[in-house]
């Protein structure tokens, strides 16, 4: 039963259909699915789907875009059921995400703030063509403990280095961490920037930062 409807999950976020998607949650919700559950097992396959054929040129822009908007419209839908059982745990920590500054791509960022929340972090997703000094401001303000830094051209990426070196500068690491992703950040890059955590997709940036939280599943 469950296999049947994780694929239509996944098919639905390929085809971009946010009404179908929101009736799958909602279906979910009735059959008394873990919320979760439907996000990484059915919808999140569907992303990650479009992500690769859009990786290898075979999907293009607009259908990652709908298929950005089909996955939050599902994840609206499960976010109460979501919120019910996150309000009997303990938040994981505070998370800053933004797309850096001279970069306007937002699916990719936005699917790791989501898992983030699904998995217990408070995230604060400032969006995207953030500068530094901005992103920086929100985690001291609200006294955050990671922040997640997103970049998809490799023009931009130098800007995850600044926020870096300027965090480095005003003496708030290791206080804060900064995780880094993005299509054209590797581990070298991640490296070379002296940046705590890396991931090459959503499901793994949850992973990264429950261990830089410390809280990594035993």
């Amino acid at each position: 039963m469950s296999e049947e409807l994780f694929k239509q999950m996944a098919q639905s976020i390929i085809d971009g259909d946010s009404d179908l998607s929101v009736e799958l949650a909602k279906k979910a919700i009735e059959i008394n699915m873990h919320p979760l559950e439907a996000i990484t097992k059915g919808f999140v396959v569907g992303v990650n789907y479009i992500g690769d054929q859009f990786g290898l040129g075979e999907a293009f822009l607009p259908e990652l875009v709908m298929a950005g908007e089909a996955m939050k419209a599902a994840v609206a839908t499960l976010e109460p059921e979501l919120i019910k059982l996150g309000s009997a745990r303990e938040t994981l920590g505070r998370v800053v995400l933004a797309t850096v500054e001279g970069d306007i791509h937002e699916i990719g960022k936005t699917l790791v703030g989501t898992m983030l929340s699904a998995s217990g972090f408070e995230v604060t997703d400032l969006g995207v063509d953030q500068p530094a000094d901005k992103i920086i401001g929100k985690a001291i303000e609200i006294d955050a403990q990671i922040i997640g830094m997103s970049a998809l051209l490799t023009t931009t990426m130098v800007r995850q280095r600044e926020v870096i070196e300027e965090l480095d500068k005003e003496g708030l690491r290791p206080r804060i961490k900064v995780m880094v992703g993005g299509a054209p950040i590797t581990r070298d890059w991640f490296q070379k920037i002296k940046a705590d955590g890396y991931s090459e997709d959503a499901v793994g940036a949850v992973k990264v930062a429950k261990e830089l939280m410390g809280k990594s599943d035993q």
